[in-house]
């Protein structure tokens, strides 16, 4: 199944249990329906579904009104980057509702972004900085990646009281959605999820860069490197306690982030490693974002050399 369609049926499933629920944005059920995300929405009788005009700066203040007076709001957009069209409402509106925590009613407002990470579709929407964005008024952000983490993101936060954003890949869209089978461990509600086990190796992905990171750590597998995988689904810092015990066995770690993100949460990471470690060896693999290449039309695409992951850690100190 497309990651697209299996992200459809499990919103599907999740907006039809709130007794009160609106879900609104531009196209969510007529023409594009946000490239099928949205297709066949439905909600209780007390809910409902409209589509709404390009005025986002209204539409965050409605998602909050509704949070306020204890419905379940959930904005679909179709291109995170014009969220940035509602950054008063998402940095000031935002931090009074949280001055106001014990006053709420219940009601939760969800905005479910398409972060456009698939190729250059113009200056605006070429950023893929879903970490960025996040971070102007720590907004709680989910990357969603894979099978296992979109069941848990999705049945855990999106109704759930309170505010977040759920960052959705334009670039996985219509790839086949990889399942990993169940996690060994969740961390922190869903920020950090382990795959693997593994003293050789410290393995962790960030933004939606878990399909690759996935066939590196089988590929490592076949070359005899047994490697603790993580991918960090949080957009913000998250507790690297885990992590930092794993680097600590292995004293090896590979780090991997597609986003185009400049205040990013592996940089964190990093810095806490570096005190807390003495690592023998490490890899970062990021975009690099020479110039103003990312506001030109180029391809999107991102790639890891595995052959030089698997000799960079097969060296010895």
């Amino acid at each position: 199944m497309k990651y697209v369609e299996y992200l459809n049926n499990l919103i599907k499933e999740e907006v039809a249990k709130p007794e009160h629920a609106v879900l609104f944005g531009q196209n969510i059920n007529a023409g594009s329906c946000l490239g099928g995300l949205t297709w066949g929405m439905k909600v209780m009788s007390g809910g409902r579904i409209f589509n709404s005009t390009n005025a986002e700066n209204s539409l965050v203040g409605f998602g909050f009104g509704l949070m306020l007076n204890g419905v379940s709001g959930i904005f679909f957009m179709k291109q995170m980057d014009f969220l940035l069209l509602g950054i008063d409402q998402l940095v000031n509106t935002y931090n009074i509702i949280r001055s106001m925590k014990h006053q709420l009613k219940g009601g939760s407002f969800t905005i479910v972004a398409t972060v456009v990470d698939s190729g250059y579709e113009g200056s605006q929407s070429s950023l893929n900085n879903f970490a960025d964005f996040c971070s102007i008024a720590r907004i709680p952000g989910f990357a969603v990646t894979n099978k296992t983490d979109a069941d848990f993101i999705f049945s855990k936060h999106l109704v759930q009281p309170g505010f977040r954003i759920i960052g959705v890949s334009q670039r996985l869209g219509k790839t086949d959605i990889i399942e990993p089978g169940e996690p060994l461990k969740i961390f922190g509600d869903g920020t950090v999820f382990q795959y693997s086990e593994g003293n050789d190796a410290t393995l962790v992905s960030f933004n939606f860069s878990f399909p690759q990171t996935h066939k590196l750590n089988a590929i490592l597998k076949e070359q005899g490197v047994n490697a603790a995988h993580f991918n960090v689904n949080s957009a913000l810092v998250a507790d690297w306690l885990p992590i930092l015990e794993s680097v600590k066995k292995t004293k090896k770690i590979v780090v991997v982030d597609d986003s185009k993100s400049a205040n990013i949460p592996a940089d964190s990471l990093l810095a806490e490693i570096c005190g807390n470690v003495n690592l023998e060896n490490k890899a970062v693999i990021r975009r690099e974002l020479a110039n103003e290449d990312w506001l030109r039309p180029v391809s999107d695409i991102f790639e890891i050399d595995e052959e030089k992951v698997i000799n960079m850690l097969k060296k010895q100190k």
